[in-house]
């Protein structure tokens, strides 16, 4: 048992040496053929939860909360599914341009740069990712 769990183990580190760029794993850790085997077998490693968009969210707070949080003049809250699902399907690049442009629908308006126009094009789009990603 405890010979599985070393070459698990070694298969683990040499996955993770290979993704460091152009680092090459040592010889002693790429020769062990067994150990790959036994990784091929083993359940793959739980994936680390996305980074939070601390840009977004900071925009969003100081800037589209005061609408966004609301739902004024239709601007759909983050995490309304169906009230976000229709604009996603868009496409990413139409929803940074409604945002940093602006934008009349049917369903109400979005001022340019949500009115804030000291707002750089960069800031606006993360403050859409977050958005929209609270609203997958």
């Amino acid at each position: 048992m405890q010979k599985n769990t070393m070459m698990v183990a070694a298969a683990i580190v040499a996955a993770l040496l290979a993704g460091c760029g152009d680092k090459k794993p040592e010889p002693a850790a790429a020769a062990s053929a067994p150990a790959a085997v036994s990784a091929a077998a083993a359940p793959a490693p739980a994936a680390a939860p996305a980074p939070e968009n601390e840009l977004g969210k900071s925009v969003f707070g100081k800037t589209c909360a005061m609408c966004h949080a609301a739902g004024v003049a239709g601007a759909p809250k983050p995490g309304d599914k169906a009230d976000w699902g229709p604009r996603i399907a868009q496409g990413k690049d139409t929803l940074y341009k409604h945002a940093i442009d602006g934008f009349t629908g049917a369903k109400g308006m979005m001022p340019a740069k949500g009115g804030a126009a000291n707002l750089s094009d960069a800031e606006v789009k993360a403050a859409v990712d977050y958005m929209a990603d609270k609203s997958l």
